[in-house]
C-alpha cells in the first residue's frame, strides 16, 4: 500500500484561481484561499506559498471545455498554467474536465448558506475555490483527462 499523498487542485481563471487541497487517504477536498490572476498573470507568490505550506505530491488543474466538449481559448490558457505549475514545482500535474464545476460549487455554497451552515455571503473567490474542490473530488473519483 502506498503512503497517503496531499494533492492540490486549481480552478484556473483569468481573474482568480480557485485552490483546494485534499489527500489520497480520505479523498476529501477542502477549499483554500483563491489566488488573484490578472493581466500580468497568476499571483505566483500566493500559489508558491500554498505549495510550500502543504507539500503536495501532485497537482490537479481543471480543464475548461465548452458544453459540447470542444476546447476554448480558456482551455489553452489552463493548459499553459498547468505546464507552468509543472515547470515551477517539478510535480506531476493532471488535468480534469471541469465542466459545470462552478455551477455545482455555487449550488452547494448557496445551499449551505440557506441552511444556516454558512453565515457569510458567497463571494466569487469562495465559488472558485469550491470549484477547485469539486475538480479535486472528480480526480479522486477517478476522472482523468
Amino acid at each position: 500500500m502506498t503512503a497517503p499523498e496531499t494533492v492540490l487542485a486549481f480552478d484556473f481563471g483569468l481573474k482568480r484561481i480557485g485552490i483546494a487541497s485534499g489527500d489520497s487517504l480520505t479523498r476529501a477536498a477542502a477549499p483554500r484561499p483563491a489566488a488573484v490572476s490578472g493581466p500580468a498573470g497568476p499571483d505566483w507568490a500566493a500559489i508558491t506559498r500554498q505549495v510550500r505550506d502543504l507539500g503536495p505530491a501532485r497537482l490537479v488543474v481543471g480543464a475548461p471545455y465548452n458544453v459540447d466538449g470542444s476546447e476554448s481559448a480558456l482551455t489553452v490558457a489552463a493548459r499553459g498554467f498547468a505546464a507552468e505549475l509543472a515547470r515551477r514545482f517539478a510535480l506531476p500535474v493532471h488535468l480534469v474536465d471541469e465542466r459545470f464545476s462552478s455551477l455545482e460549487a455555487t449550488a452547494a455554497l448557496k445551499s449551505r448558506r440557506a441552511s444556516g451552515e454558512r453565515r457569510r455571503r458567497v463571494q466569487r473567490a469562495d465559488i472558485d475555490s469550491a470549484a477547485a474542490a469539486v475538480i479535486l473530488g472528480r480526480w479522486f473519483a477517478g476522472e482523468r483527462h
